[in-house]
């Protein structure tokens, strides 16, 4: 790829809401250390919205036919950055546990590599169902965990307070669970894809 393409890339729409989820995760980390309700439910708020554009950047890039190779690198680096800065944060903080962001990044890492030697070998292997959970209930869990207050909300017929880093934590908890799932279901298919090239190999 050439300089002039890859800054064409850039600069197209989809591309330019991927980099916006990087640009704000600087902000929504300096609101989470200021330990405020206000300024936690704000970094919530922006997490959130981030990450909705992480739906929005590929449908306008199927829908405008502008799927570039830049906007495949950059998909998925603006989401792991975003995870695992927040990860990164809320364990400094003291407001998640160690054993939180080991777990998930380390099973980011070891999935990514197996992706890596996958498309070395000219290999596909479809994510699995238990992947699409894994990143719903991560999103929702670190929403309620950067919110972290316990709020007082109205449902129009009550009215009640919710912890947000309560749910955030179980939310957070289950996402763990299919992580775990997901990236050993990935293992298997994996495995399977591997043997699938050495028995087409031996008959040729």
């Amino acid at each position: 790829m050439s300089a002039s393409t890859i800054r064409r890339d850039i600069l197209n729409l989809p591309n330019m809401l991927t980099l916006a989820r990087i640009v704000v995760i600087p902000l929504a980390v300096y609101l989470l250390a200021l330990r405020t309700p206000t300024a936690s439910l704000w970094a919530g708020t922006i997490f959130g919205l981030a990450s909705a554009t992480d739906y929005f950047d590929g449908y306008l890039a199927r829908k405008l036919n502008l799927v570039s190779l830049t906007g495949k690198f950059l998909d998925p680096l603006a989401d792991k950055l975003m995870v695992a800065a927040t990860l990164i944060q809320l364990t400094a903080m003291g407001w998640i546990e160690p054993w939180i962001p080991i777990l998930l990044l380390s099973r980011e890492l070891a999935v990514q590599g197996l992706r890596q030697i996958a498309s070395g070998e000219g290999m596909v292997i479809a994510a699995g169902q238990g992947g699409k959970w894994k990143t719903a209930f991560q999103l929702i869990g670190l929403i309620g965990l950067l919110s972290h207050y316990t709020y007082t909300i109205n449902f129009g017929l009550t009215i009640t307070d919710i912890n947000l880093h309560r749910v955030g934590w179980w939310m957070l908890v289950l996402s763990i669970a299919f992580s775990l799932y997901s990236g050993a279901e990935y293992f298997v298919k994996f495995l399977a894809a591997i043997d699938a090239r050495s028995e087409t190999g031996s008959k040729l």
